[in-house]
C-alpha cells in the first residue's frame, strides 16, 4: 500500500488491488488464448456472458451480431468454434478452462434465495471490510511513510485512495442495513415481535464509528506526513477500522446462524420471495448500480455468477440488463 515515483523492483500486486478471484490465477500460464464471442449487444445474457468470461483465462473479443443464439470462436490454428445458448458456452468453457470455477453443481432452493442474497451481499462487504483493514494496518505500520508503489502515489494520494475506496464501502454498508431493516427484520418481528431487536441495536451501535472512521481518514489527508500526530491518527484509524471489522464480522454471523433461517418458518409463498428481493434491490438501489462494479469486486466468480443468477430470476428484466451492462462496459 505504499506509494513512490520511483520504479518498482516487485510485480506483485499491492493488496489493495487484488480481488477474491486473483488467486485463482497465479499458477496459470501468461499465455492466454484469443477467443472471440459472437452475440447481440443488446441482449441481456449476452452482457451476462461476456461477465462470466472475463474471469477466465482467455482474452475476450467481442463481435456484436443480430442473432439470438452465441458463437464462441478461437483465434487458433484448429479454429475450434461451438454455438448455441449462453448456458451452453458457459458448460463448454467450465470445461475447457476449470480454474477459476464459474459454476458451482449445488443450486439454491427457491425458499433459501433471501438467506443467500444476505449471504453474498455478506461476502463482499466483509471482503472489502478485511482489505480496507489491512491497508489502514499498513499505513499505521509505516507511519505515513513512503513505499515502492507509483500506482497508490505519495502518501497524501493514498489517503484520498483509501478514502474513496472506504466510502464506497460505507455506502453498500449503509444502504445493506437499510434494507434488513426495512424489508427483512419487519418481516421476522411480524411473525415474533422482538425478535429483532438485538442486531437493530447493533446497527445504531456501530453507525457512529462507520461515520467516526470516514472523518478521521478526513483529518489525516490534511495533517503533515511523517509528524507524531500524524502517525497516532494513523494508529488510531487502524485500530477503529479493526473494530468494525469484528463487529461486523459477529454481526453477519449472528443474522445467518442464528436470524435469517427463521424466514423459511414464515412460509412465504414463491411469490412473497420474488417480491421481497426486489424490495431489497429497491432499497439498495445505488448498491446495483453506482456501486455495482465495486460490490461484484467483492465476490468469488461462482459467487458473482451466483449473486446475477438470483437477481434473474428474482428482478425484472430491464433491471437486471442495465446491472449486467454495468459490468461490462
Amino acid at each position: 500500500m505504499g506509494n513512490c515515483f520511483r520504479k518498482k523492483q516487485s510485480t506483485n500486486k499491492h493488496s489493495s488491488e487484488i480481488a477474491p478471484s486473483s488467486s485463482s490465477f497465479d499458477n496459470l500460464s501468461t499465455k492466454k488464448p484469443l477467443v472471440y464471442l459472437h452475440g447481440d449487444s443488446s441482449n441481456s445474457a449476452t452482457h451476462y456472458l461476456r461477465f462470466a468470461l472475463q474471469y477466465k483465462p482467455i482474452i475476450l473479443r467481442f463481435i456484436p451480431t443480430d442473432t439470438t443464439s452465441f458463437t464462441l470462436r478461437f483465434d487458433s490454428a484448429a479454429g475450434e468454434a461451438v454455438s448455441g445458448s449462453a448456458e451452453t458456452l458457459i458448460r463448454f468453457v467450465e470445461l475447457k478452462f476449470p480454474v477459476p470455477a464459474i459454476v458451482r453443481s449445488e443450486r439454491t432452493a427457491f425458499e433459501e434465495v433471501v438467506l443467500r442474497m444476505v449471504e453474498l451481499q455478506h461476502r463482499s462487504v466483509m471482503w472489502h471490510m478485511e482489505r480496507v483493514a489491512r491497508w489502514g494496518k499498513d499505513m499505521a505500520t509505516r507511519g505515513g511513510r513512503e513505499v515502492f508503489d507509483p500506482k497508490v502515489g505519495t502518501p497524501r494520494m493514498e489517503v484520498v485512495k483509501l478514502g474513496k475506496s472506504y466510502g464506497n464501502l460505507l455506502e453498500v454498508l449503509l444502504e445493506h442495513a437499510q434494507m434488513e431493516e426495512r424489508i427483512l427484520f419487519p418481516l421476522l418481528d411480524a411473525a415474533d415481535p422482538g425478535m429483532c431487536r438485538c442486531v437493530n441495536e447493533e446497527h445504531a451501535r456501530d453507525l457512529p464509528i462507520m461515520n467516526g472512521i470516514k472523518e478521521d481518514i478526513k483529518s489525516i489527508g490534511v495533517m503533515v506526513t511523517g509528524t507524531s500526530t500524524h502517525q497516532e491518527a494513523l494508529c488510531s484509524l487502524s485500530a477503529r477500522l479493526n473494530t468494525l471489522l469484528d463487529n461486523c464480522r459477529d454481526h453477519f454471523n449472528e443474522e445467518e446462524i442464528n436470524l435469517f433461517p427463521l424466514l423459511e418458518a414464515a412460509e412465504l409463498t414463491e411469490e412473497k420471495l420474488r417480491k421481497t428481493v426486489e424490495r431489497c434491490i429497491d432499497v439498495m438501489q445505488r448498491t446495483h448500480s453506482h456501486f455495482f462494479s465495486f460490490f461484484i469486486q467483492g465476490l468469488l466468480p461462482h459467487e458473482a455468477i451466483q449473486y446475477l443468477d438470483l437477481m434473474m430470476t428474482c428482478v425484472n428484466k430491464e433491471r437486471v440488463s442495465s446491472m449486467l451492462h454495468l459490468l461490462v462496459e
